[in-house]
């Protein structure tokens, strides 16, 4: 199916490994130009020449740190220079944390806040302009979690936090109509990215088994019995940045291998 995204620009940010990297790459399989952003310079030049080798495009790439204003204040500068006018953002920034609701303190929630929300408003706000400026109309898709929608037991903190993405979403999605860009979100589920495998490597030692019986375990709570491959997600994100998609906005869309049971 052709997404009809040839030859537009894209940034993705957090795009050096996982649902970010993989995004990008679905974007640039679809022709269209990517530049990648994530904090973590030596990982983010790693993840260009993979996406050069694997789609025979070169990618454009910048380190910096969204919860850091002044990295975000580069990135803006970096995004006015390589992408004047952009038609598609897609924020893969943020992560979650198992912590029980007692041993969370300010810091804590406040650090969670920065990197789940205002490192994500942050972003929108240095591309804003360029999108406002995608003759085509511009796009936003934020990466999100299913837990905003069924919170996870452990992780109050971002729980909340990614709940507030939701909100973001419906609000952008209205705010930004008259400049024709849309604004969506998808909330993956269970996914085998690096942070479930740390997370997944930690409790088999907890408990002295193997980290592949702690992901058999958490499976058994998802309908289709496993957990997501990033390239699953990636391909509703890229889906939600195409122009099939083009009477999409506010919405969150779970892809979550049915893990989020309320109606709503």
């Amino acid at each position: 199916m052709d997404l009809g995204i040839r030859g537009e620009t894209a940034l993705v940010v957090g795009a050096s490994e996982g649902i970010g990297y993989e995004s990008a790459k679905g974007l640039l399989e679809e022709g269209a130009r990517v530049l990648i952003c994530s904090r973590n310079a030596d990982k983010l030049k790693g993840a260009a020449a993979n996406l050069r080798r694997a789609t025979g495009a070169e990618v454009e790439w910048l380190a910096a740190d969204a919860t850091r204003a002044a990295d975000v204040a580069r990135l803006e500068t970096w995004i006015e220079s390589k992408a004047p006018a952009l038609d598609i953002l897609v924020t893969a920034v943020g992560g979650s944390q198992r912590a029980l609701f007692e041993e969370l303190d300010d810091a804590a929630w406040l650090a969670s806040y920065e990197f789940n929300v205002l490192g994500t408003v942050r972003v929108i706000r240095a591309a804003l302009e360029p999108l406002k400026k995608a003759g085509t109309g511009g796009r936003i898709v934020i990466l999100g979690a299913a837990g905003a929608r069924m919170p996870y037991p452990h992780q109050v903190v971002s729980n909340v936090h990614k709940a507030g993405l939701l909100a973001l979403v419906k609000t952008l999605g209205a705010e930004f109509q008259p400049f024709n860009i849309r604004v969506n979100s998808v909330s993956p589920g269970r996914t085998l990215t690096s942070l479930w495998a740390m997370r997944a490597g930690k409790l088999a030692k907890e408990r002295g088994v193997s980290p592949d019986e702690i992901l058999r375990e958490f499976a058994q709570e998802i309908p289709l019995k496993r957990f997501g491959r990033p390239e699953e997600i990636a391909a509703m994100v890229v889906f939600l940045a195409s122009h099939k998609a083009s009477y999409v906005t506010c919405q969150s869309i779970l892809v979550d291998g049915g893990i989020a049971r309320g109606l709503l």
